[in-house]
Order: C-alpha cells, then structure tokens, then sequence
C-alpha cells in the first residue's frame, strides 16, 4: 500500500453506522405470510461488521422492485445514523436482478473498481461463474452505497476482502 494511502486511511472513521438492505422477492413473500423467515446472508453482515466495530443501525428485506428498493436506499440516506449501505442481493443477471438499475441512479459518483476486484477475488475463488456478478458501488452524499450477491459465499468475499478493509477510506474522501 502507498504512503498517501496509508496516512489516508489513519484519518479514516473506523466505527461506522450501516444500514443493510436484503433484496428478496422469495423471503419477503414468506415474511408476508407470516412466516418467520431467515435471512443467513443479512445475519453474516451483521456479524462481519459488529465483529469489526461498527455498527448495524438499518436494516430492511424488500422484493425485488424497483420502487420498494430505491425507497429503503433512500431511507438509509435519510438516516443521520447511516454511513454506509450494503445492498444484498439482485446482482445476477436473472429477469428478477433488478438491484444494479434501481440503485445505480443513486450514485453521485461510481467506484468501478469495487465491482471489478469482487469479481477478481470470487473468480480465484469459484471459478468462471463469478463473471456473473454485477456487483458496483458508489458514493451519494457523503455516503457509500455497496450493491453485492447475495450468497454467503459472495457477502463474505465482499466484506472482509473490500468493504471493511476500505470503507473508512471511501468515507473520508466521500465526504471532503
């Protein structure tokens, strides 16, 4: 790592508020109907990022629709509490992946990079099917906004390898 980024990073915050955001047409319905429903990909973040000092002071399950999406994300940008977004699920290509669009016009600025490292490190990891993903992120506000898989798998990839590892660093030049 560089000089400049590593005296960047010691001004980073590390004690973040995040908001996760579980896009899920299939666990919605079944919240819908009463039932309990499980969430093991939302319940890892929480784990990932309590475990690493920060904070879950957000969290939501939308389908996959475009309105109810852009309605939670806007909600966390509202949100005083909220520095950081994670956005799991709807990145694949199915007709029903709808994340990537919904959100994508939030962005005031696109951090390429977060999508084509995720899909580098999940390649190493699984092989081609990582290519795919249509992970991104951005920043908006002075906030950042990660869209992500929803696999286990991809959510820890992404966290430990990306998100946590960097978020500070995004904040702090977000925010300048």
């Amino acid at each position: 790592m560089s000089e400049t980024a590593i005296e960047h990073k010691a001004k980073a915050p590390t004690s973040l508020g995040f908001a996760i955001i579980t896009i899920s047409t299939s666990r919605y319905r079944s919240r819908q109907g009463g039932e309990s429903v499980a969430d093991p990909s939302g319940d890892l973040i929480v784990q990932l990022l309590e475990t690493s000092n920060h904070k879950v002071t957000y969290r939501k399950l939308v389908p996959d629709k475009a309105k109810l999406i852009v309605k939670a994300v806007k909600e966390a940008l509202a949100n005083e509490a909220v520095d950081a977004i994670v956005a799991c699920g709807g990145t694949g290509i199915t007709q029903l992946d709808i994340t990537i669009e919904a959100v994508r016009p939030l962005f005031k600025k696109e951090l390429p990079g977060f999508g084509e490292l995720l899909r580098k490190i999940s390649y190493e990891k699984i092989g081609s099917p990582a290519v795919m993903t249509r992970a991104v992120a951005g920043v908006t506000a002075g906030k950042a906004i990660f869209c992500i898989p929803g696999s286990p798998q991809a959510v820890e990839t992404a966290l430990k390898n990306l998100i946590i590892p960097e978020v500070g660093h995004i904040l702090k030049h977000a925010r300048e």
